[in-house]
């Protein structure tokens, strides 16, 4: 046998392996098979097509097009070794990437008018899959119910993608997944109690989003039927529940959450809470009735302390403008508090409209997040807990040097890798949004309309904590279309790598990373 391990003589199958650090073919041949999976996603946007009279040509030759390119990739790297460390950063970034911009198909092969441009287009499907919320659409209404109908799935397909990422992969890389969500960590959560393997710990964690989902879509549903909400067909239901449960944004009106009732309003604030809480803590709690478990976990305790603090502050300024009055205003504040804080981006109001310290109080729940192992954007909570306690530490630390102070998070020791992971990521999410925040004030400058500087800091915010909607013309009822194509670029990357965790594409970018 040579040293590759195939026979003397005999011709080798696949592409040949590289002469770098990463095996190509592994890489590669894992976003193949994960390619020709997300194609079987675009069958229910055209069986959607015929049944309402539209056409259902552009998903399915999308839907070809994304097999094709799947399967040619898993024929062309052949027999391949395991997924590594170093294939797997490759894995995340090259999915993240392609996933959208076939997503984005459907809309340039149905020519629709508001996404013809291949910047709109896969703007549309990024902010999408990510479940950012964020749109370039200045009349959703415009859109085919077919088109809508896709729009809406590339949330529920994004959240769904997203717990792959938290427990397939991540965990390998050791920047997210498995590392927040171990019972050494911020849970406590002992992933072996749930499944043996993180193949089985993801099914069941499917199992709770998909049953979460369908719970919210009959919730919403039956609304509609009782006469609560005679606006929750089950086309909506369907799409909010969608959003709330990815903690997305999407909406088939152009007014978001501000037309439905009360009631429905209430229901979405409910949904949106639960889907913020860790997934596997909702198991818990849901399945195995461990309430003490949920009880003592400090960041399930510190998510919620904040949603209140921040509906209370919300509300005091509402009510202060004299902007509403009465349960109502209870209500706007709450919804709105949840909405921001767990990255969803729905709206009620036009939170454009309020106060300095309503605006200063939405913009700092932008870089706060849900609970780690949520469909959540932004830093998540649990890391602001460690940074908080890792600070308080190095303080202690100073006052009596040679005590042994250890980091403690739920009554467990947080180690030197996962401080050493949180304050990267912090670092590097401070960077991201500094830079993605200047590239925007200098597009405005240049030819782009309407972005201040405080308007720039809230889109850069918005896009990498995938919030979706920021403030001024780019708020919850307006649209990122005034914007230039360098702004709009620049916040598709923003979504990008408030997705991924910003780690893996800044480790593909070190020279090192493609060394032998």
């Amino acid at each position: 046998m040579t040293p590759s391990g195939t026979a003397p003589g005999r011709p080798r199958r696949g592409l040949p392996r590289a002469r770098l650090g990463v095996d190509l073919r592994t890489a590669l041949g894992v976003v193949g098979v994960l390619l020709a999976w997300f194609a079987l996603a675009f069958v229910a946007p055209a069986v959607v097509a015929l049944v309402t009279g539209g056409t259902p040509w552009p998903f399915l030759a999308a839907g070809a097009g994304t097999a094709v390119t799947g399967l040619l990739l898993r024929r062309l790297t052949g027999e391949r070794p395991p997924l590594g460390v170093r294939e797997g950063f490759l894995v995340v970034v090259v999915v993240w990437l392609l996933v959208p911009a076939f997503g984005a198909l459907p809309f340039l092969l149905g020519r629709v008018p508001q996404l013809g441009h291949p910047v709109d287009a896969y703007f549309e499907a990024m902010s999408g899959f990510t479940a950012t919320g964020a749109t370039v659409l200045t009349d959703v209404d415009g859109l085919g119910t077919d088109m809508l109908f896709w729009r809406q799935l590339t949330h529920g397909l994004g959240g769904l993608g997203i717990i792959v990422l938290a427990l397939a992969v991540l965990p390998r890389l050791r920047i997210g997944g498995r590392e927040l969500l171990r019972s050494e960590l911020p849970g406590p959560v002992e992933m072996e109690s749930l499944g043996a393997t993180v193949r089985g710990t993801a099914r069941r964690l499917w199992k709770i989003y998909v049953t979460v989902t369908a719970a919210g879509v009959l919730v919403l549903a039956g609304l509609g039927w009782a006469g609560l909400d005679r606006r929750m067909d089950l086309f909506h239901a369907f799409s909010y529940a969608t959003s709330a449960v990815a903690l997305g944004g999407f909406t088939p009106d152009a007014d978001s959450a501000r037309g439905l009732a009360p009631v429905t309003q209430w229901v979405l604030c409910a949904l949106m809470a639960v889907a913020g809480v860790n997934l596997l803590r909702l198991y818990r709690l849901a399945v195995l009735r461990q309430f003490r478990a949920g009880a003592r976990d400090e960041e399930l305790r510190l998510y919620l302390a904040l949603l209140v603090a921040a509906s209370a502050v919300l509300a005091a300024e509402l009510f202060a403008a004299g902007a509403v009055e009465g349960l109502g205003g209870v209500r706007h504040a709450v919804f709105q508090a949840v909405s921001v804080m767990t990255t969803t981006g729905f709206a009620t109001l036009d939170w454009s409209d309020w106060g300095t310290l309503a605006a200063l109080t939405l913009l700092a729940l932008m870089c706060v997040g849900a609970c780690a192992g949520s469909a959540s954007g932004s830093v998540k909570v649990v890391r602001h807990l460690i940074l908080f306690r890792f600070t308080r530490h190095e303080l202690e630390q100073a006052v009596h040097p040679d005590a042994v102070l250890p980091v403690r998070v739920s009554g467990r020791v947080v180690d030197n890798r996962a401080l050493r992971s949180a304050l990267v990521f912090a670092l590097l999410y401070v960077l991201a949004l500094a830079l993605g925040t200047l590239c925007l004030a200098v597009d405005a400058g240049a030819d782009a309309p309407g972005t201040g500087a405080f308007t720039a800091l809230g889109a850069a915010a918005a896009c990498l904590g995938n919030v979706g909607p920021a403030f001024g013309e780019l708020g919850p009822f307006g649209s990122y279309a005034p914007l230039g194509a360098v702004s709009k670029v620049a916040l598709t990357a923003l979504m990008f790598l408030g997705r991924i965790e910003i780690v893996p594409l800044a480790v593909l970018l070190r020279r090192g990373y493609w060394r032998p």
